[in-house]
């Protein structure tokens, strides 16, 4: 199967669309950009596991499980994109150009 990574983000935007219940459709775009917090939260559970941060809880995590959170934070926010513009892409694609040409790395 042949997909893009935006093929991906649109068709998981669909299913949550498809999924949402009706007290949170309503307030889909803000619910979707507050996810990105929850998700950040458990990149930082994560690591402070892998540090050894949490003296309770000692070393719980690996780093694989920042990369695999940081991968879920990264997929939260595209999906939020998608869902705040159609032009999601484009919307990215200009943001990063814009750093790039600030910073003179274009």
């Amino acid at each position: 199967m042949d997909r893009t990574t935006w093929d991906g983000v649109h068709k998981l935007r669909d299913w949550l669309d498809e999924e949402a219940t009706p007290a949170a459709a309503g307030d889909v775009k803000l619910l979707r950009v507050l996810k990105i917090g929850e998700e950040f939260g458990e990149v930082a559970e994560a690591l402070h596991g892998v540090l050894g941060a949490n003296p309770r809880k000692g070393n719980s995590h690996t780093w694989q499980d920042v990369e695999k959170e940081l991968g879920d934070v990264i997929v939260t926010a595209m999906v939020a994109l998608a869902t705040i513009t159609p032009d999601a892409e484009n919307v990215l694609d200009a943001r990063l150009l814009g750093l790039l040409e600030r910073l003179n790395l274009d």
